[in-house]
């Protein structure tokens, strides 16, 4: 699409008020005055717990896996150090081994090490981890082809490094630090049952009087050890959700499901309306009409009461227009009989301004109804958008399949400068064309020409 100022509308999205529980419960209920009342200290604990279970025979067999290349690595060093150069065959064998071990080995330990860790997630967090996976095909080969293109297998194998590499680190420091305030709450036990001294940092203790204020100290800081167990395996959770999820996109795509079901039901509603108006009000209305024109030819001339029978009458006609222009604003029965293009011709034809209408290609079947539907009223908006505001003496709509998508185009020469924000409604048809997975284009410098553009999936 031409033109200076193309930018995609952003749809207008708006938030319950009673919001789904977020994920990160332990972290949020470190914050609470009652957590250590709480099962969440035991909860944490449990988590830290099984953590070491889990993470102790990855590390060793990532350690298996890294052994041959980090023995390169250092064979590589020696030589740096012996020669001041690296051989070339060094370098390739590491690179190679290092590739081949990761791309043979990594998914195969890290998919159902990811699925472990999802189910283990539920001792700190109630809001599930949804895979990142798609299905696969059936068979060990299409499993394989399947899973070693996803992102998510390769954020699985990064998840299997943390566990193996980072965690024995930081659950080492905690743990480190734990038994240090143990020693000191125990200090004036171990002197008196030693009887020998022992050291407390950088003093020296001798008697159960001189560990006391240790004790004290590691009394008061005692509490303080199931918050570090909570923040540890807080953090520990939030880590392995980023990594082992999918990014919040099946959140996402059931927003997607939900609009477009919305939309759905909105459009049956309207075709609903739109048939009992046609059905039931216009038909009755129709019959009031000849009814009241039977009764003129039937009242003489000048009668008292012709005048306002006639007058009833024309009110009667006129009321059928606004009805029947009503029903055709609902849903045109044109477009649920003929299809887009048709409807889109009469929309052209109805216009104060000379629309050309192209069908580019041919179109052998119709878009779903509901996304034929948006199209249609984005023409239409499109179009009285000309009238109302472009000062326009022609426009054009193409409309034409592109691989998957339905493409609608509104042009005309028109002055320009159309807003989304000015009211204009484009804002409105961003979020219709959003809901069914579509987008929303403008190009409006100042001075024209204004093109709007609508790219709709063909099947969603």
């Amino acid at each position: 699409m031409a033109g200076a100022g193309r930018f995609p509308l952003a749809s207008v999205s708006r938030m319950s008020t009673t919001e789904p529980e977020r994920p990160g419960q332990l972290l949020r209920a470190l914050r609470h005055s009652g957590y250590l009342i709480s099962a969440w200290p035991w909860r944490s604990l449990a988590y830290l717990a099984s953590t070491v279970a889990v993470a102790a025979p990855v590390s060793v067999a990532m350690s298996c896996v890294t052994l041959p290349w980090l023995a390169l690595l250092a064979r590589a060093a020696s030589e740096h150090r012996s020669t001041g150069a690296v051989g070339v065959p060094t370098l390739v064998a590491a690179v190679l081994v290092g590739a081949v071990l990761v791309a043979t080995l990594g998914p195969a330990l890290a998919v159902p090490l990811a699925a472990l860790e999802r189910r283990r997630l539920v001792l700190i967090d109630a809001h599930p981890v949804p895979s990142g996976h798609r299905p696969a095909p059936p068979g060990l080969a299409a499993w394989l082809r399947t899973r070693y293109a996803e992102p998510a297998t390769w954020r699985e194998l990064g998840y299997a490094a943390f566990l193996a590499f980072v965690v024995p680190v930081g659950y080492g420091v905690v743990a480190f630090a734990v038994f240090l305030d143990l020693i000191l709450v125990a200090s004036p036990w171990l002197v008196g049952h030693s009887g020998d001294q022992i050291t407390i940092w950088m003093a020296t203790v001798t008697r159960p009087s001189q560990a006391a204020p240790y004790a004290i100290a590691g009394l008061v800081v005692l509490p303080l050890v199931p918050y570090v167990f909570g923040l540890l395996a807080g953090v520990h959770g939030t880590v392995a959700r980023a990594l082992l999820g999918d990014g919040g996109h099946e959140a996402l795509r059931e927003v997607a499901r939900s609009r477009a079901r919305l939309v759905d039901a909105f459009d049956a509603e309207r075709r609903r309306i739109e048939r009992d108006l046609h059905d039931g009000a216009q038909h009755r209305l129709t019959s009031l009409t000849l009814q009241l024109g039977m009764a003129r030819l039937d009242l003489p001339e000048g009668s008292p009461a012709a005048a306002p029978l006639a007058t009833a009458h024309e009110q009667a006609k006129d009321l059928m227009v606004v009805l029947r222009d009503l029903i055709h604003g609902i849903h045109p029965q044109v477009l649920t009989d003929l299809g887009l293009p048709a409807a889109i011709r009469e929309l052209a034809g109805g216009s104060a301004v000379p629309v050309t209408v192209t069908v580019l290609g041919v179109l052998t079947e119709r878009p779903p109804e509901g996304v034929e539907s948006v199209a249609y009223f984005v023409v239409s908006e499109a179009l009285a958008n000309v009238v109302r505001h472009a000062r326009a003496t022609s426009a054009a709509v193409n409309l034409s399949r592109a691989g998957g998508l339905l493409v609608v185009e509104v042009r005309d020469d028109g002055r320009g400068g159309a807003d989304p924000d000015a009211g204009s409604g484009l804002a409105g048809l961003a979020d219709r064309a959003a809901a069914v997975g579509g987008r929303l284009l403008l190009a409006s410098p100042a001075g024209g020409p204004t093109v709007v553009r609508v790219e709709l999936p063909w099947n969603r």
